[in-house]
């Protein structure tokens, strides 16, 4: 890859995505922090929007806090006097407590200070997947709609999937959403798929190990759509040497070899860049054949019509009432994954290696072109994602500060300032060393 071939209006679009919603969950979650904190009489000294080590591209004091803005999009903060936080301010846990600060507040207090920003954050995601499901609905390719069965790539062979099999169910659960079908077999753990072939249902078992791979992959290479070729529109870099394609053409063969499906089109057209190729189509219940120069990429030039139009598609739309439980639903089912995956990472199903990414894996998935249903819907995502992570019982999280908090109810004890020092300086080189391994795979798959 060279830096001219990147496509780097798409990048500044994703980029510019990745921002926005970063900046719209980070000032959310500390505002968690920061109201009760305020609400609780203590004093914050500080709100950043990114981290700013030694220098702030900006900050205004206002009263008694500084607003800021940093400079390594990592996260965000607030610095509440009185408590052991990423500042690791010893100074001032060296003098009696004060009345405002936040060790002097009661356990209860100091709790809500704590989870309200993971509070926040799951408040945020029911919020805008009721709005997303109100505005827009579901719209999703049901399995049965796939007359023609689906295209097996290479992993799906592995477990015995031919080319014209129909999904019917996962783990003995009925496939709904062909789309789901990769993340079904991943998150639930499923042992089985079940296939329609030649009008019986087959089971397939799915052998150990498999998973691993599917996740390693990023369920490339494992199930495609088939369907035949229909042109929907033509690109202005199509190059037609005898006739042309036009909108609604069926293409059915190249150089004399029967396509009959997209996929096949894919695969033979790869060894033709820089080539010229006769094109079979039907069009208007008669045969014609097109003449067309593939360019250096092995692209014939037009645009084929999507497998939601060709087969059709189930469109759910709701009543603001009735996207309320839907919203939640989804919210839950969000978070319930993500649970999963934890499971699986740790019980060794999947390799943390291959689940793991920093903000570079996060901002390349949002699309290359402003799509305000897939930025919204990634956000409700994300900011589950925050809120799970963030209530992980590790030090220097929300969920650690709270874990000790409960304890403290509990047992009537408080951990002293020094041992929360200490374990908030574990936790900061735990978290420091995650991030440093996401990224650094990130830039690996990035390279490799």
């Amino acid at each position: 890859m060279t830096l001219l071939a990147i496509d780097w209006s798409g990048v500044a679009v994703k980029t510019g995505q990745f921002i926005l919603s970063f900046s719209i969950l980070v000032v959310l979650h500390e505002m968690g922090h920061f109201f009760p904190a305020k609400w609780f009489k203590c004093r914050v000294e500080k709100f950043y929007l990114f981290f700013n080590p030694w220098i702030s591209l900006w900050k205004k004091k206002v009263g008694e806090t500084e607003y800021g803005l940093g400079w390594v999009p990592f996260g965000g903060y607030v610095k509440i006097s009185g408590m052991v936080d990423e500042s690791m301010d010893k100074e001032q846990l060296k003098k009696p407590a004060e009345p405002w600060e936040f060790r002097s507040k009661p356990a209860w207090q100091r709790l809500i200070i704590m989870i309200g920003g993971v509070f926040v954050n799951v408040i945020l995601a029911i919020g805008l997947f009721i709005m997303i499901m109100y505005v827009w609905g579901e719209e999703y390719l049901p399995a049965k709609n796939l007359a023609y069965g689906v295209h097996a790539d290479t992993l799906a062979t592995q477990i015995g999937i031919k080319d014209g099999d129909k999904i019917v169910a996962v783990g003995g659960k009925p496939l709904d959403n062909f789309a789901a079908v990769g993340a079904e077999i991943i998150l639930e753990d499923a042992n089985a798929i079940q296939v329609e072939r030649n009008g019986q249902t087959v089971t397939l078992p799915i052998p150990d190990g498999f998973i691993k791979k599917l996740n390693k992959n990023k369920l490339e290479g494992f199930l495609d759509v088939r369907v035949p070729t229909y042109v929907d529109s033509v690109t202005q870099s199509a190059n037609f040497v005898q006739g042309k394609l036009v909108k609604g053409d069926q293409i059915v063969g190249i150089n004399g070899l029967p396509v009959p499906f997209f996929h096949e089109l894919n695969q033979y057209k790869i060894n033709q860049k820089n080539k010229e190729a006769t094109l079979t189509v039907l069009r208007n219940g008669d045969t014609a054949q097109v003449r067309v120069k593939l360019d250096d990429k092995g692209s014939i030039g037009f645009i084929a019509k999507s497998p939601g139009d060709i087969l059709g598609t189930t469109v759910k739309t709701y009543s603001f009432v009735e996207s309320i439980p839907q919203g939640v639903n989804k919210c839950f089912e969000i978070l319930s994954r993500n649970i999963s995956g934890f499971k699986q990472i740790f019980t060794g199903k999947v390799n943390a290696s291959d689940s793991l990414g920093s903000v570079v894996s996060i901002g390349s998935m949002y699309p290359s072109v402003w799509d305000w249903q897939r930025f919204w819907t990634l956000t409700a995502v994300f900011s589950i994602v925050l809120a799970f992570m963030n209530i992980l019982p590790i030090p220097a999280l929300d969920g650690g500060h709270a874990l000790f908090t409960i304890v403290e109810m509990v047992s009537g004890r408080k951990p002293s300032d020094k041992f929360m020092e200490y374990a908030q300086m574990v936790g900061m080189a735990l978290l420091l060393g995650l991030m440093a391994y996401a990224l650094g795979l990130d830039f690996w798959r990035l390279f490799k």
